[in-house]
């Protein structure tokens, strides 16, 4: 236990400066990135700076892998300058148990990663996003077409061939009710419906119901029974990475159940997961590579944590690219360079001098 209290007190303060001094990279890169565009449309220094606030979440979520595999590198390296890991090694203890405290620390960087992500980064960058496109007059089209929500835990479904995000208007409107079986009860169909305020009036709806084994239509009258809310429909505009991970699954789910493309979206919604796996990936190449500094511990810890960064989400992104595509599942898309960098660290840890 006290040599576990040592790794992590000698660990700490290199990995919150690191982390500062990548966040600050990360920010000014998408500050100066689109400076050049928001003086052009004349956004005032206080919005201009509210942006790069808002993308402080985000900036904070890419730089702690690298933060991680810089302070463990840099700390081994030191550790190995200064001969105290020669000290432990002769004590009998092997490099595995040494490291120990890195992975827990890793593993739980792992948790804090998806949880804040999920709760924090997602509604800041959707935030951001949103003021974004405000400055550079990039609105979002607040119209979509080809919807479909579900309600009352998917007993309910609303199809829109149209859906106007200003005037909450639902054009080519399809609502499907069928019991817990999967059987149908009944089919809603409207040529428009728009929403009061507490409920969709339909315009001229008609409903199909079974009748003695007999699938008839007639007029509905007036209700006030469909109440889901503009917002979910609204969603559905939205991109997976705005959403936290239930609405993105929800999104999912909605769109294979349309006979809708998902692929994209599904890929997106792994990519979550395996995301939140980073400071665990980097932090095992990062064992494998500490002891292998012994002069220029600073700037060798500094070169090989964001080599292996750049490496990995490079080989990321292309695996991503071909899972948005439908080349490969979208599973192996998101895992892929997960297992593999965990598998290559793991190697390398063998080799690693004890």
């Amino acid at each position: 236990m006290t040599l576990d209290r040592y790794v992590a007190q000698q660990f700490f303060p290199v990995f919150f400066v690191s982390l500062l001094m990548f966040m600050l990279s990360i920010s000014m890169i998408d500050l100066f990135s689109n400076l050049a565009r928001y003086l052009t449309n004349e956004a005032s220094l206080a919005n201009i700076f509210r942006v790069s606030f808002y993308y402080l979440p985000k900036s904070f979520s890419y730089s702690m892998p690298i933060a991680l595999i810089f302070a463990a590198a840099y700390l081994l390296g030191d550790l190995y300058a200064r001969n105290e890991l020669t000290s432990v090694f002769a004590a009998g203890i092997p490099f595995w148990r040494f490291s120990a405290p890195l992975v827990i620390i890793a593993l739980g960087a792992s948790f804090f990663s998806f949880i804040f992500d999920d709760q924090v980064v997602i509604p800041t960058l959707r935030v951001k996003n949103q003021l974004s496109r405000e400055l550079l007059h990039q609105q979002r089209p607040e119209n979509r077409a080809d919807i479909v929500v579900k309600a009352q835990g998917g007993n309910l479904i609303y199809a829109v061939d149209y859906f106007d995000g200003r005037s909450l208007i639902l054009n080519g409107l399809s609502i499907i009710e069928h019991d817990g079986e999967g059987s149908l009860l009944s089919l809603v169909r409207s040529p428009r419906a728009v929403w009061t305020g507490e409920h969709w009036e339909l315009v001229n709806p008609v409903v199909y119901q079974w009748e003695r084994e007999l699938l008839l239509y007639h007029p509905l009258g007036w209700t006030d029974e469909y109440r889901e809310d503009p917002e979910t429909f609204r969603r559905s505009m939205m991109e997976v990475e705005e959403l936290n991970f239930r609405d993105a699954r929800h999104l999912v789910e909605d769109l294979r159940i349309a006979g809708l493309p998902y692929v994209h979206e599904l890929a997106d919604y792994y990519h979550r997961f395996s995301f939140a796996s980073a400071p665990l990936v980097v932090m095992i190449l990062s064992i494998s590579m500490g002891g292998r500094f012994r002069k220029n511990i600073v700037l060798m810890s500094l070169l090989s944590s964001i080599g292996t960064a750049v490496v990995f989400y490079v080989m990321e992104m292309i695996s991503m690219m071909l899972a948005r595509l439908g080349y490969i599942p979208p599973l192996i898309g998101a895992w892929f360079p997960v297992f593999t960098f965990i598998g290559l660290g793991l190697f390398l840890v063998r080799s690693a001098k004890t």
